[in-house]
């Protein structure tokens, strides 16, 4: 049977500071200042090219639910792009049969001016649908998205949750035969990301093709039946989830190496310059996290002048932002931290095991003098997954609310009622 998609040798390439020119208005205005930016830039003009994709080749069967991995800067999203028909190859083609349903953003596909009811309609013409099929859906849309109150109601004034409820009610409900799910759903709250989950479980069984790219390693095993790679712009593995996932786990430490900078290649103060800077579990480097396990931070740093009450800090955020926990070492002063004099030295740091839930983390370090400056930070240092290796009822604790999901110890006594 022919596969509902097919991708070969897909690449895309992409100019470092070129512009996209999504309109008329941009071309023109891209236009204008070239002479401007070639001066910018030592007059040669010249900008600096990536392949965001390389040569990707696959098929996707008719029912199938395929999971997208990969670190941030895989690829993942200029993929599904693509394959949504919104960017242009470089090289490569891609086929396709049918209508496609993508959510890769905030507000896929609507019209911030118009209302909830209208992007409804909108949504559905785009897709082909006719205002009869649109309305038979209606109903279940507005349920499932739970904004009913606001429908009339213009989408500029929408919260981002509000409105990835209604995007992903639209692109779900509308029957496409092809649904394509970024990151996306991390935007939304707890609950609605286990209706969605369920939701794409549901369209899978109709016999619809879902393509769904997580960090949520757990979410990425539960849903699909095979699995993609992705590191660099390439396709590193292709075959059942499980083994994907396992061999992304495995493999992160030689795919993902620390950050090491080598003498004057660093970007910090004159006062104090990072040599290196890592995050180690089980004894190894690695960018991919058991949730189960303690884990450390690590780097090696250099200080050319003195630097009394001088205090490292970590601040650790989610993907969508929110800083889930800062450390310093104001935590425990020893000789050395507190003296902070000319030298090399080492600092780590453990977080414990069953802290926080699955998903993707970034780390940012600073130096700084309590209540007189900052002497350098350095955002996005440590970039790790945390993913979940066990398959029991603690794994239910990544639903929790909450931005973390600490494994407590909890102690119930029975009271003798004859007693009290």
């Amino acid at each position: 049977m022919k596969p509902i998609i097919h991708v070969q040798d897909l690449s895309k390439r992409y100019r470092i500071g070129s512009p996209a020119h999504n309109s008329l208005r941009d071309a023109l205005v891209a236009r204008a200042s070239a002479p401007w930016r070639r001066l910018r830039n030592g007059g040669s003009g010249a900008t600096k090219t990536i392949w965001a994709l390389k040569d990707v080749s696959f098929d996707v069967a008719r029912g199938e639910v395929l999971g997208v991995i990969g670190r941030n800067g895989a690829g993942k999203t200029t993929l599904l792009k693509i394959l949504s028909r919104i960017t242009k190859p470089t090289k490569g083609h891609v086929e396709l049969q049918g209508r496609v349903g993508s959510l890769l953003e905030v507000g896929t596909g609507f019209h911030s001016e118009l209302t909830g009811r209208e992007n409804i309609f909108l949504n559905g013409a785009i897709l082909g649908m006719t205002k009869s099929e649109i309305e038979s859906k209606f109903d279940e849309i507005v349920a499932f998205a739970e904004t009913g109150e606001f429908l009339d109601t213009a989408v500029k004034h929408y919260s981002s949750g509000m409105t990835i409820r209604l995007a992903f009610a639209v692109a779900a409900h509308l029957e496409p035969e092809v649904l394509i799910v970024d990151e996306v759903l991390a935007v939304g709250d707890l609950v609605f990301q286990k209706k969605c989950l369920g939701k794409m479980n549901e369209v899978a069984k109709q016999g619809r093709t879902v393509l769904f790219v997580s960090h949520d390693l757990s979410a990425i095993n539960a849903l699909c039946n095979r699995a993609i790679l992705l590191h660099d712009g390439r396709l590193m593995m292709d075959g059942p989830t499980s083994e994907v996932t396992a061999h992304y786990v495995d493999k992160a430490n030689q795919l993902y190496s620390a950050i090491t900078w080598g003498n004057g290649d660093h970007a910090q103060s004159t006062e104090v310059q990072l040599r290196s800077a890592s995050v180690n579990q089980r004894g190894m480097e690695t960018r991919a996290i058991d949730c189960r396990a303690p884990f450390t931070f690590r780097f090696e740093y250099e200080t050319s002048v003195a630097l009394p009450n001088a205090r490292f800090v970590i601040l650790v955020r989610n993907a969508r932002g929110d800083i889930v926990f800062g450390t310093s070492d104001y935590d425990r002063v020893n000789e050395a931290s507190a003296n902070r004099r000319t030298g090399r030295f080492v600092s780590q740091v453990t977080v414990p095991a069953g802290l926080l839930k699955v998903g993707a983390y970034y780390g940012t370090v600073s130096v700084e003098i309590k209540n007189e400056r900052v002497v350098f930070a350095v955002d996005d240092i440590f970039e790790f997954e945390v993913f979940e290796s066990g398959d029991d009822t603690l794994a239910e604790r990544h639903k929790r609310a909450g931005l973390i999901a600490p494994v407590l110890t909890w102690e119930t006594l029975e009271v003798d009622s004859e007693r009290s």
